[in-house]
Protein backbone atom coordinates (compact mmCIF):
# COMPACT_ATOMS: atom_id res chain seq x y z
CA UNK A 1 0.00 0.00 0.00
CA UNK A 2 1.33 3.43 -0.96
CA UNK A 3 2.50 5.72 1.84
CA UNK A 4 2.55 8.68 -0.54
CA UNK A 5 0.53 11.69 0.57
CA UNK A 6 -0.27 14.00 -2.36
CA UNK A 7 -1.21 16.70 0.17
CA UNK A 8 2.44 16.98 1.20
CA UNK A 9 3.82 17.46 -2.31
CA UNK A 10 4.90 20.97 -3.37
CA UNK A 11 3.02 22.90 -6.03
CA UNK A 12 3.42 26.21 -7.85
CA UNK A 13 0.25 28.29 -8.05
CA UNK A 14 0.76 31.12 -10.53
CA UNK A 15 3.74 33.12 -9.29
CA UNK A 16 3.83 31.46 -5.85
CA UNK A 17 5.66 28.26 -4.87
CA UNK A 18 4.05 26.30 -2.04
CA UNK A 19 5.80 23.68 0.10
CA UNK A 20 2.62 21.56 0.30
CA UNK A 21 -0.99 21.52 -0.89
CA UNK A 22 -2.54 21.98 2.55
CA UNK A 23 -4.26 25.36 2.66
CA UNK A 24 -5.57 27.18 5.70
CA UNK A 25 -9.07 28.26 4.66
CA UNK A 26 -10.31 31.80 5.30
CA UNK A 27 -12.22 31.94 8.60
CA UNK A 28 -13.88 34.85 10.40
CA UNK A 29 -12.59 34.92 13.99
CA UNK A 30 -13.71 38.37 15.31
CA UNK A 31 -10.50 39.26 17.19
CA UNK A 32 -9.83 42.84 16.00
CA UNK A 33 -11.15 44.67 19.07
CA UNK A 34 -9.23 47.97 18.78
CA UNK A 35 -10.82 51.19 17.55
CA UNK A 36 -9.30 50.80 14.06
CA UNK A 37 -10.38 47.15 13.58
CA UNK A 38 -6.72 46.44 12.87
CA UNK A 39 -4.87 43.14 13.38
CA UNK A 40 -2.77 43.10 16.56
CA UNK A 41 -0.28 40.76 18.23
CA UNK A 42 -2.97 38.07 18.64
CA UNK A 43 -3.34 37.92 14.86
CA UNK A 44 0.44 37.82 14.35
CA UNK A 45 0.72 34.85 16.72
CA UNK A 46 -2.33 33.02 15.33
CA UNK A 47 -1.26 33.12 11.69
CA UNK A 48 2.43 32.51 12.41
CA UNK A 49 1.56 29.38 14.40
CA UNK A 50 -0.11 28.05 11.24
CA UNK A 51 2.70 28.90 8.79
CA UNK A 52 3.28 25.17 8.18
CA UNK A 53 0.38 25.36 5.71
CA UNK A 54 1.41 25.52 2.06
CA UNK A 55 -0.77 28.63 1.88
CA UNK A 56 -2.67 30.66 4.47
CA UNK A 57 -5.75 32.54 3.28
CA UNK A 58 -6.69 35.13 5.88
CA UNK A 59 -10.10 35.70 7.36
CA UNK A 60 -12.31 37.78 5.08
CA UNK A 61 -11.03 41.35 5.38
CA UNK A 62 -13.54 44.11 4.74
CA UNK A 63 -12.70 46.31 1.76
CA UNK A 64 -14.53 49.36 3.19
CA UNK A 65 -16.75 50.55 6.03
CA UNK A 66 -19.72 49.73 3.80
CA UNK A 67 -18.52 46.11 3.52
CA UNK A 68 -19.09 45.42 7.23
CA UNK A 69 -21.53 42.90 8.67
CA UNK A 70 -19.70 41.19 11.54
CA UNK A 71 -18.13 42.56 14.73
CA UNK A 72 -14.37 42.90 15.31
CA UNK A 73 -13.27 41.90 11.80
CA UNK A 74 -9.79 43.04 10.73
CA UNK A 75 -10.36 45.20 7.66
CA UNK A 76 -8.03 46.44 4.90
CA UNK A 77 -9.33 49.99 4.34
CA UNK A 78 -7.31 52.18 6.73
CA UNK A 79 -3.63 52.78 7.52
CA UNK A 80 -3.72 51.10 10.94
CA UNK A 81 -5.13 47.95 9.34
CA UNK A 82 -2.40 47.95 6.67
CA UNK A 83 0.26 48.30 9.38
CA UNK A 84 -1.33 45.53 11.46
CA UNK A 85 -1.49 43.16 8.50
CA UNK A 86 2.11 44.02 7.56
CA UNK A 87 3.25 42.66 10.93
CA UNK A 88 1.25 39.47 10.29
CA UNK A 89 2.72 39.03 6.80
CA UNK A 90 6.30 39.70 7.91
CA UNK A 91 6.01 37.16 10.72
CA UNK A 92 4.45 34.48 8.49
CA UNK A 93 7.20 35.03 5.91
CA UNK A 94 9.87 34.70 8.61
CA UNK A 95 8.31 31.34 9.50
CA UNK A 96 8.61 30.23 5.84
CA UNK A 97 4.89 30.62 5.17
CA UNK A 98 2.91 32.09 2.25
CA UNK A 99 -0.17 34.20 2.86
CA UNK A 100 -2.99 35.65 0.72
CA UNK A 101 -5.52 38.21 2.00
CA UNK A 102 -9.20 37.50 1.36
CA UNK A 103 -11.04 40.60 0.09
CA UNK A 104 -14.57 40.70 1.50
CA UNK A 105 -17.79 42.67 1.16
CA UNK A 106 -20.87 41.17 2.83
CA UNK A 107 -23.49 43.21 0.93
CA UNK A 108 -26.98 42.57 2.30
CA UNK A 109 -25.70 40.05 4.89
CA UNK A 110 -25.42 42.88 7.36
CA UNK A 111 -27.51 45.09 9.66
CA UNK A 112 -28.18 48.85 9.71
CA UNK A 113 -26.40 48.75 13.12
CA UNK A 114 -23.08 48.50 11.26
CA UNK A 115 -23.87 51.47 9.00
CA UNK A 116 -25.04 54.24 11.36
CA UNK A 117 -28.63 53.16 10.79
CA UNK A 118 -28.36 53.23 6.98
CA UNK A 119 -29.35 50.21 4.92
CA UNK A 120 -26.66 47.74 3.77
CA UNK A 121 -26.02 47.74 0.02
CA UNK A 122 -26.89 44.89 -2.36
CA UNK A 123 -27.73 44.29 -6.03
CA UNK A 124 -31.47 44.43 -5.27
CA UNK A 125 -33.76 45.31 -2.37
CA UNK A 126 -34.38 41.66 -1.41
CA UNK A 127 -34.20 40.74 2.28
CA UNK A 128 -32.10 37.60 2.92
CA UNK A 129 -34.37 36.91 5.94
CA UNK A 130 -31.62 35.69 8.18
CA UNK A 131 -30.58 36.41 11.77
CA UNK A 132 -27.27 38.16 12.50
CA UNK A 133 -25.54 39.59 15.55
CA UNK A 134 -24.77 43.28 15.83
CA UNK A 135 -21.56 44.67 17.34
CA UNK A 136 -23.06 44.33 20.85
CA UNK A 137 -23.81 40.63 20.41
CA UNK A 138 -27.57 41.16 20.06
CA UNK A 139 -29.38 38.94 17.56
CA UNK A 140 -31.40 40.82 14.96
CA UNK A 141 -33.27 40.04 11.76
CA UNK A 142 -31.89 41.38 8.49
CA UNK A 143 -33.77 44.04 6.55
CA UNK A 144 -34.39 44.67 2.86
CA UNK A 145 -31.14 46.27 1.67
CA UNK A 146 -30.60 49.35 -0.49
CA UNK A 147 -30.41 48.45 -4.19
CA UNK A 148 -27.11 49.83 -5.46
CA UNK A 149 -27.12 52.42 -8.23
CA UNK A 150 -24.65 52.00 -11.10
CA UNK A 151 -22.54 54.77 -9.50
CA UNK A 152 -22.53 52.88 -6.19
CA UNK A 153 -21.50 49.69 -7.98
CA UNK A 154 -18.61 51.61 -9.59
CA UNK A 155 -17.65 53.01 -6.17
CA UNK A 156 -17.62 49.49 -4.69
CA UNK A 157 -15.47 48.15 -7.54
CA UNK A 158 -13.01 50.96 -6.75
CA UNK A 159 -13.06 49.98 -3.04
CA UNK A 160 -12.04 46.44 -3.97
CA UNK A 161 -9.22 47.93 -6.05
CA UNK A 162 -8.10 50.21 -3.21
CA UNK A 163 -8.21 47.29 -0.76
CA UNK A 164 -6.00 45.23 -3.10
CA UNK A 165 -3.54 48.15 -3.25
CA UNK A 166 -3.50 48.16 0.57
CA UNK A 167 -2.88 44.39 0.62
CA UNK A 168 0.04 44.98 -1.74
CA UNK A 169 1.42 47.62 0.65
CA UNK A 170 1.14 45.14 3.52
CA UNK A 171 3.30 42.67 1.57
CA UNK A 172 0.82 39.85 0.94
CA UNK A 173 1.85 37.14 -1.55
CA UNK A 174 -1.52 37.53 -3.23
CA UNK A 175 -5.24 38.05 -2.64
CA UNK A 176 -8.41 35.98 -2.85
CA UNK A 177 -11.64 37.61 -4.02
CA UNK A 178 -14.47 36.39 -1.79
CA UNK A 179 -17.19 35.79 -4.40
CA UNK A 180 -18.93 33.09 -2.39
CA UNK A 181 -21.16 32.04 0.51
CA UNK A 182 -24.01 34.49 -0.08
CA UNK A 183 -21.97 37.70 0.26
CA UNK A 184 -22.06 40.70 -2.08
CA UNK A 185 -20.51 39.26 -5.24
CA UNK A 186 -22.47 36.01 -4.84
CA UNK A 187 -25.63 38.12 -4.46
CA UNK A 188 -25.08 39.39 -8.01
CA UNK A 189 -24.83 35.78 -9.26
CA UNK A 190 -28.14 34.53 -7.86
CA UNK A 191 -31.51 35.06 -9.56
CA UNK A 192 -33.36 35.49 -6.28
CA UNK A 193 -31.00 38.08 -4.75
CA UNK A 194 -30.37 39.88 -8.07
CA UNK A 195 -33.56 40.96 -9.84
CA UNK A 196 -31.96 43.88 -11.68
CA UNK A 197 -33.00 44.69 -15.26
CA UNK A 198 -29.94 46.79 -16.17
CA UNK A 199 -26.46 45.68 -17.29
CA UNK A 200 -25.87 43.95 -13.92
CA UNK A 201 -28.87 41.59 -14.01
CA UNK A 202 -30.66 39.03 -16.14
CA UNK A 203 -28.21 37.26 -18.45
CA UNK A 204 -25.20 35.24 -17.30
CA UNK A 205 -22.92 37.91 -18.73
CA UNK A 206 -24.72 40.65 -16.81
CA UNK A 207 -24.81 38.76 -13.49
CA UNK A 208 -21.05 38.13 -13.82
CA UNK A 209 -20.22 41.71 -14.81
CA UNK A 210 -19.61 43.03 -11.28
CA UNK A 211 -17.30 40.11 -10.48
CA UNK A 212 -15.15 40.64 -13.56
CA UNK A 213 -15.00 44.41 -12.92
CA UNK A 214 -13.75 43.64 -9.39
CA UNK A 215 -11.21 41.17 -10.78
CA UNK A 216 -9.90 43.82 -13.22
CA UNK A 217 -9.67 46.40 -10.39
CA UNK A 218 -7.75 43.98 -8.15
CA UNK A 219 -5.43 43.14 -11.07
CA UNK A 220 -4.24 46.76 -11.05
CA UNK A 221 -2.24 45.89 -7.89
CA UNK A 222 -1.59 42.16 -8.20
CA UNK A 223 -0.85 40.26 -11.41
CA UNK A 224 -3.50 37.67 -12.23
CA UNK A 225 -1.11 34.88 -11.18
CA UNK A 226 -1.25 36.22 -7.60
CA UNK A 227 -5.06 36.34 -7.48
CA UNK A 228 -7.44 33.55 -6.45
CA UNK A 229 -11.21 33.62 -6.21
CA UNK A 230 -13.65 31.64 -4.14
CA UNK A 231 -17.00 30.28 -5.38
CA UNK A 232 -19.71 28.14 -3.82
CA UNK A 233 -21.84 26.94 -6.77
CA UNK A 234 -24.33 24.73 -4.89
CA UNK A 235 -24.90 27.01 -1.90
CA UNK A 236 -28.52 26.53 -0.90
CA UNK A 237 -30.54 27.70 2.10
CA UNK A 238 -27.69 29.79 3.55
CA UNK A 239 -27.89 33.59 4.00
CA UNK A 240 -30.99 33.72 1.83
CA UNK A 241 -29.31 32.16 -1.21
CA UNK A 242 -31.36 29.44 -2.88
CA UNK A 243 -30.28 27.46 -5.90
CA UNK A 244 -32.43 27.70 -9.02
CA UNK A 245 -32.36 25.77 -12.31
CA UNK A 246 -30.14 28.57 -13.67
CA UNK A 247 -27.53 28.26 -10.89
CA UNK A 248 -25.19 25.53 -12.16
CA UNK A 249 -25.37 26.72 -15.81
CA UNK A 250 -24.36 30.18 -14.53
CA UNK A 251 -21.34 28.83 -12.63
CA UNK A 252 -20.39 26.67 -15.62
CA UNK A 253 -20.37 29.87 -17.69
CA UNK A 254 -18.41 31.83 -15.06
CA UNK A 255 -15.75 29.15 -14.52
CA UNK A 256 -15.34 28.64 -18.26
CA UNK A 257 -14.66 32.36 -18.57
CA UNK A 258 -12.08 32.18 -15.77
CA UNK A 259 -9.98 29.98 -18.05
CA UNK A 260 -9.20 33.18 -19.95
CA UNK A 261 -7.37 34.51 -16.87
CA UNK A 262 -4.03 33.33 -15.52
CA UNK A 263 -5.24 33.03 -11.92
CA UNK A 264 -3.20 31.50 -9.09
CA UNK A 265 -6.16 29.23 -8.28
CA UNK A 266 -9.91 28.77 -8.19
CA UNK A 267 -11.20 27.94 -4.68
CA UNK A 268 -14.46 25.95 -4.69
CA UNK A 269 -16.59 24.75 -1.78
CA UNK A 270 -18.52 21.51 -1.70
CA UNK A 271 -22.18 22.16 -0.73
CA UNK A 272 -22.72 23.40 2.84
CA UNK A 273 -26.10 21.65 2.99
CA UNK A 274 -27.39 18.38 1.52
CA UNK A 275 -28.48 19.12 -2.06
CA UNK A 276 -28.62 15.52 -3.25
CA UNK A 277 -32.40 15.62 -3.67
CA UNK A 278 -32.32 18.90 -5.66
CA UNK A 279 -31.98 17.71 -9.24
CA UNK A 280 -30.70 21.02 -10.63
CA UNK A 281 -27.85 21.42 -8.08
CA UNK A 282 -24.50 19.62 -8.10
CA UNK A 283 -23.51 17.44 -5.12
CA UNK A 284 -19.89 16.75 -6.16
CA UNK A 285 -18.40 20.14 -6.98
CA UNK A 286 -14.75 19.13 -7.43
CA UNK A 287 -15.65 16.29 -9.76
CA UNK A 288 -18.02 18.48 -11.80
CA UNK A 289 -15.67 21.46 -12.22
CA UNK A 290 -12.33 19.70 -12.63
CA UNK A 291 -12.99 18.99 -16.36
CA UNK A 292 -14.19 22.57 -16.88
CA UNK A 293 -11.45 24.55 -15.10
CA UNK A 294 -7.95 24.32 -16.57
CA UNK A 295 -5.99 26.04 -13.78
CA UNK A 296 -5.19 25.10 -10.17
CA UNK A 297 -8.34 23.95 -8.39
CA UNK A 298 -8.64 24.20 -4.61
CA UNK A 299 -11.50 22.39 -2.85
CA UNK A 300 -12.91 22.96 0.62
CA UNK A 301 -15.47 21.74 3.17
CA UNK A 302 -15.26 18.87 5.67
CA UNK A 303 -12.11 17.20 4.31
CA UNK A 304 -9.77 15.22 6.58
CA UNK A 305 -6.30 13.86 5.82
CA UNK A 306 -7.53 10.77 4.00
CA UNK A 307 -10.25 12.41 1.92
CA UNK A 308 -7.91 15.33 1.15
CA UNK A 309 -5.23 12.99 -0.19
CA UNK A 310 -7.88 11.07 -2.10
CA UNK A 311 -9.40 14.06 -3.91
CA UNK A 312 -5.93 15.02 -5.21
CA UNK A 313 -5.06 11.40 -6.02
CA UNK A 314 -8.29 11.13 -8.04
CA UNK A 315 -7.30 14.20 -10.03
CA UNK A 316 -10.34 16.22 -8.93
CA UNK A 317 -8.35 18.98 -7.16
CA UNK A 318 -4.81 20.29 -6.79
CA UNK A 319 -5.06 21.74 -3.27
CA UNK A 320 -7.33 21.21 -0.25
CA UNK A 321 -8.36 24.01 2.13
CA UNK A 322 -8.99 23.13 5.79
CA UNK A 323 -10.96 25.32 8.17
CA UNK A 324 -11.90 24.05 11.62
CA UNK A 325 -9.03 21.54 11.68
CA UNK A 326 -6.62 24.48 11.40
CA UNK A 327 -8.29 26.23 14.31
CA UNK A 328 -7.47 23.42 16.75
CA UNK A 329 -4.31 22.11 15.06
CA UNK A 330 -1.86 24.95 14.38
CA UNK A 331 0.64 22.31 13.16
CA UNK A 332 -1.87 20.54 10.91
CA UNK A 333 0.60 19.82 8.08
CA UNK A 334 3.07 18.27 10.56
CA UNK A 335 0.32 16.09 12.04
CA UNK A 336 -0.71 14.94 8.57
CA UNK A 337 2.89 14.11 7.77
CA UNK A 338 3.11 11.90 10.87
CA UNK A 339 -0.45 10.59 10.36
CA UNK A 340 -0.99 11.72 13.94
CA UNK A 341 -4.33 12.28 15.63
CA UNK A 342 -5.83 15.74 15.30
CA UNK A 343 -7.18 17.74 18.23
CA UNK A 344 -10.86 18.70 18.49
CA UNK A 345 -11.94 22.32 18.27
CA UNK A 346 -14.11 24.22 20.72
CA UNK A 347 -16.96 25.85 18.80
CA UNK A 348 -17.78 28.09 21.78
CA UNK A 349 -14.61 30.14 21.15
CA UNK A 350 -14.82 30.48 17.35
CA UNK A 351 -16.07 34.08 17.53
CA UNK A 352 -15.03 35.26 21.00
CA UNK A 353 -12.59 38.13 21.38
CA UNK A 354 -9.60 36.90 23.42
CA UNK A 355 -6.72 34.49 22.98
CA UNK A 356 -8.69 31.51 24.32
CA UNK A 357 -9.53 29.19 21.43
CA UNK A 358 -7.37 31.35 19.16
CA UNK A 359 -3.67 31.12 19.98
CA UNK A 360 -3.72 28.59 22.84
CA UNK A 361 -4.22 25.30 20.96
CA UNK A 362 -1.04 23.25 21.50
CA UNK A 363 1.10 21.66 18.80
CA UNK A 364 1.66 17.90 18.85
CA UNK A 365 5.08 18.44 20.46
CA UNK A 366 3.57 20.67 23.14
CA UNK A 367 0.89 18.05 23.83
CA UNK A 368 3.52 15.35 24.22
CA UNK A 369 5.60 17.53 26.55
CA UNK A 370 2.56 17.96 28.83
CA UNK A 371 1.72 14.26 29.03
Amino acid sequence: MSTRQPLLEPITIGAVELKNRIVMAPMTRCRATNEYQAPDQKHVDYYTQRAGAGLIITEGSEVSEKARGYPFVAGIFNDAQVEGWKKVVDSVHEADGKIFLQLWHVGRTSLPDYHDGQLPWAPSAVNPNTELRNQYGEKKQTVAPHAMSVEEIEQTVKEFGDAAANAKKAGFDGVEIHSSNGYLIHQFFNNKSNVRTDQYGGSNENKARFFFEVLEAVAQSFPENRIGCRLNPSLNGVFGIEGTPDTIPFFDYLINRLNEYDLAYLHLSEPFTDVSDIEFLESDIAKHYRPIYKGNLMINNEFDRESGNQVIENGHADLVAYGKLFISNPDLAHRFELKAETADWNQETFYTQGREGYTDYPTLEEEKAKS
